[in-house]
């Protein structure tokens, strides 16, 4: 008749109770822990990709600037070989500026490797440069034609091959982060089942309660 309140019930309720209260906690902490992937993924999608991404399309604005510069030196514009060395001096440590800033975001080895390329595109690009300033028009115009021009463009195939893996690892991220987000519900599911056995288990003991006082009246009536 006391079956529901002896000891060992008791014991054995309390320690379900405790059993119920860790993983509820260990859910809370690994729900927090997805929460706060969340939030870097997010952080890192803008100050890694999207600004730095930005940041490239800025590099070849200044690229075409530099490029516009040369064009009027090689057509006589009557632009000064010392004055055009200044305005592309200009262009180049703006150009400096953003690749320093863009390296001290997180990179991918792939990133890495292609930042690298740019680098070394863009010093052969700025050697011809001063050099072909140099020249008279006529020399600069054949070096333009036959290697300046395809140092551009190569530097701004490089330029190009960097923009575009910005698109592929924000993509991995966004991935990345729905992973998170499943696990978020997975856990709050969870969460929701724990609070259902709760119920369950508090109606029993009630239930078990009440049980017990109609029997104990009975016997006492008897």
């Amino acid at each position: 008749m006391k079956f529901a309140f002896s000891l060992k019930n008791k014991l054995k309720i309390a320690f379900l109770l405790f059993c119920i209260m860790c993983c509820t906690l260990l859910i809370r902490f690994l729900e927090d822990k997805s929460v706060e992937k969340i939030n870097d993924s997010f952080i890192s999608m803008y100050n890694d990709r999207l600004v730095p991404a930005t940041d490239l399309y800025f590099i070849a604005e200044n690229l075409y600037h530099k490029n516009a510069i040369l064009q009027e030196v090689l057509l006589g514009s009557g632009v000064q070989s010392s004055t055009a060395i200044v305005k592309m001096n200009k262009h180049n440590r703006k150009i400096d500026s953003v690749i320093n800033k863009y390296e001290l975001t997180l990179l991918v080895k792939q990133e890495q490797t292609f930042l690298n390329d740019l680098k070394k595109a863009l010093i052969v690009q700025q050697g011809l440069e001063v050099k072909i300033l140099n020249m008279a028009e006529t020399e600069a115009r054949v070096v333009y034609e036959s290697m300046g021009r395809n140092a551009a463009d190569q530097t701004l195939n490089k330029l190009s091959a960097l923009i575009k893996i910005q698109s592929k690892v924000g993509n991995e991220l966004i991935k990345g982060t729905k992973v998170f987000v499943s696990g978020t519900k997975v856990y709050s599911t969870l969460q929701m089942i724990l609070a259902i056995v709760i119920g369950i288990m508090i109606v029993s003991i009630v239930s078990a309660s009440n049980a017990v006082k109609i029997q104990s009246d009975k016997f006492n009536l008897n």
